[in-house]
């Protein structure tokens, strides 16, 4: 999938990410799910910072000055070739969840806001990128400025089925889905 093929899959599944924005009000956004887990609120929080730091990743990549590795980790080949992680319930890194904070629907709305100005500006730049420059994903081993994009398409995605199954049990899903 080309790089321009990616920017769009993620700046639409950005557009459903801000959809359901609009479809909640802020006490919906910000409580927990029955039985237990991260609100919606939290989970925007992990997706768009860890987005952010993927894309500062890739920057380093670009900007030369990661690790220079042509190795890949079987995982992280599995999953940026296949497009998904695996089908299983894991939990974020440590490192990851210490970050997931419970913010409000404006602090959301700007790290959308943010992610995607930052992601125009470098988009154009990953082509030209040294491949075998990477910097060290918590899970996924070294990853290089095209993977690293390849991921935050990839995770931005899966992400969409946790928000639709904390809008299902939050009962608002029909208004964000339908």
């Amino acid at each position: 999938m080309s790089i321009e093929a990616q920017y769009r899959s993620i700046l639409k599944a950005l557009a459903e990410y801000e959809n359901l924005l609009n479809a909640v009000n802020e006490d919906e956004f910000i409580q927990s799910p029955p039985g237990g887990g991260w609100s919606l609120s939290e989970t925007y929080s992990h997706i768009l910072k860890s987005n952010l730091g993927s894309l500062m990743a890739a920057e380093k990549c670009i900007l030369g000055t990661g690790i220079q590795s042509n190795s890949i980790h079987w995982l992280a080949w599995i999953i940026l070739f296949s497009g998904k992680f695996p089908p299983l319930k894991i939990k974020a890194p440590e490192s990851i969840a210490a970050m997931v904070t419970k913010m409000s629907m404006e602090d959301a709305r700007n790290l959308i806001v943010k992610f995607k100005s930052r992601l125009s500006a470098i988009r154009s730049r990953i082509r030209d990128a040294d491949p075998q420059q990477k910097i060290k994903h918590p899970r996924l081993g070294l990853l290089n400025a095209k993977q690293w994009l390849r991921f935050i398409e990839i995770h931005t995605i899966h992400h969409m089925k946790q928000l639709k199954r904390i809008s299902s049990q939050l009962k608002i899903i029909n208004r964000v889905h339908n």
